[in-house]
């Protein structure tokens, strides 16, 4: 029956909505130094200056490993010499036995970037980080000497020659909900990250509700509504478990919660409608059925976008004219994607024109 059929609404593509989410909430340098004060073991928090925190734009992720791996470099002052962070977030259900050998890798080209352009012979400091969201518990040793074989049996001697290093773990699976810190946005992130590969479609539904109520926190009234939109977009997209049926208890719950965000949750519902899923189908109309729900998925989508894309250019340069709007109107989600994407890095609107010939 169809309030029993899994809900699959491509607010985002499958494949990359674990990316946008973790992108477009730590490209937020408030979220990022969040994470800092209260993730990162005191004795290195405390050489970080958190004022000095500018996000790179550059990734090492090669293409066949983007749909399960996520990064982010920050360039930051260590102990008052330039530095890095690097997160690399892992959003498959099972953890890699390789990241240590992958990090090490990763920090390599770092460091040749930095060597090249900044025309130096001393490398800079580069702390890594894991975020890991799976199901299984991380039992991957975090340091690089454990890949390798036979160096425990090496006299210690003989270790000093062997390269080694141990990089930050993050298991969200182990964090009950007390020890998730932070501001509105990062406890929702991390409350979300932690719980949407569940197959309990209720202690999904309870995360989801009580991100909503976090973001009570959050003063500007703005931001916690596009933020409400930002982890609902994720949710639509990435939790398979959740039934029509299950989608639409939360979006009436969170109203309640947080009621400001009643615009965003009718227009999600809207998108749901729009499913192809409706009570009304007829049964043994297959092919009808697809085609409307296919049809319904991409005009939701794109409504989605439009209006996201619209509200953050607006938000960058100020009121569109009427003409720009109408056009952003007429994109389709793919190009509207690359707007949303990009907009942060835009410098005028006619950055965005390319788009709109």
């Amino acid at each position: 029956m169809a309030s029993h059929q899994k809900v699959q609404v491509t607010v985002l593509s499958i494949q990359n909505a674990h990316d946008k989410f973790f992108k477009e909430t730590f490209s937020d340098l408030e979220v990022a130094r969040d994470f800092i004060q209260h993730y990162l073991p005191e004795s290195v928090s405390e050489i970080i200056d958190v004022e000095t925190l500018e996000a790179q734009k550059d990734s090492f992720i090669n293409q066949e490993l983007q749909e399960t791996f996520t990064d982010m470099l920050y360039r930051v002052k260590i102990n008052g010499k330039t530095g890095y962070l690097y997160f690399l977030f892992e959003h498959k259900s099972y953890p890699s036995h390789k990241i240590a050998f992958q990090l090490l890798k990763y920090m390599s080209e770092i460091w040749d970037k930095y060597s090249t352009h900044e025309k130096k012979e001393a490398l800079p400091i580069i702390i890594p980080l894991v975020i890991y969201h799976g199901q299984g518990n991380w039992h991957t040793s975090t340091r690089l000497s454990q890949m390798i074989s036979g160096y425990e049996q090496l006299p210690e001697t003989m270790k000093e020659y062997i390269p080694d290093y141990q990089y930050l773990l993050y298991d969200l699976s182990q964090y009950e909900d007390k020890a998730i810190k932070g501001g509105a946005r990062l406890k929702i992130l991390m409350t979300i990250f932690r719980d949407i590969f569940t197959k309990d479609p209720n202690r999904l539904r309870e995360s989801v509700l009580k991100a909503a109520a976090y973001l009570r926190e959050l003063e500007n009234k703005e931001t916690g509504i596009e933020y409400l939109e930002t982890y609902m977009r994720y949710v639509f997209s990435a939790a398979h478990q959740m039934t029509k049926a299950d989608l639409k208890k939360i979006l009436n719950e969170m109203t309640k919660k947080y009621p400001e965000g009643r615009e965003v949750a009718m227009t999600l519902a809207d998108i749901l409608r729009k499913e192809g899923l409706e009570e009304g189908m007829k049964k043994g109309h297959m092919e009808g059925r697809m085609e409307g729900r296919m049809e319904g998925r991409m005009e939701g989508e794109t409504q989605a976008l439009v209006k996201t894309a619209l509200r953050l250019l607006t938000k960058k340069f100020g009121p569109l004219s009427e003409s720009v709007r109408k056009k952003i109107q007429e994109l389709d989600a793919a190009t509207l994607e690359v707007i949303i994407d990009q907009v942060l890095d835009c410098q005028s609107l006619d950055d965005v024109k390319k788009y709109l010939m």
